[in-house]
């Protein structure tokens, strides 16, 4: 396998996980959603404890939010900045 092939293969290999990366951002969409009506359900069912459910619930909102935006920092890496090609092209070159 030539430089350029290895390269080709990284490159590929990059932006399969990038699109692996951005799935995320997708099933964290899910996750809120699930969130939300778990919560929404508690304070149908205990009115009282209103305060105590959304205070829970934006914590969990916050960090499925963080999971979706780790994925995309992930996948803009992977993209634009990846530091497989500067290894690789430094053990060629």
């Amino acid at each position: 396998m030539g430089a350029i092939e290895g390269l080709a293969v990284i490159i590929s290999v990059s932006h399969i996980a990038a699109a692996i990366a951005l799935l995320n951002g997708l099933l964290t969409t899910f996750g809120q959603a699930k969130i939300a009506t778990g919560a929404i359900e508690s304070i149908a069912r205990q009115p009282e404890a209103t305060d105590d459910i959304r205070s829970t619930m934006f914590v969990g909102l916050a960090m499925a939010e963080t999971s979706g935006i780790y994925g995309l920092l992930i996948a803009i890496i992977m993209l634009f900045a990846n530091p497989l090609v500067d290894i690789f092209i430094n053990f060629v070159g």
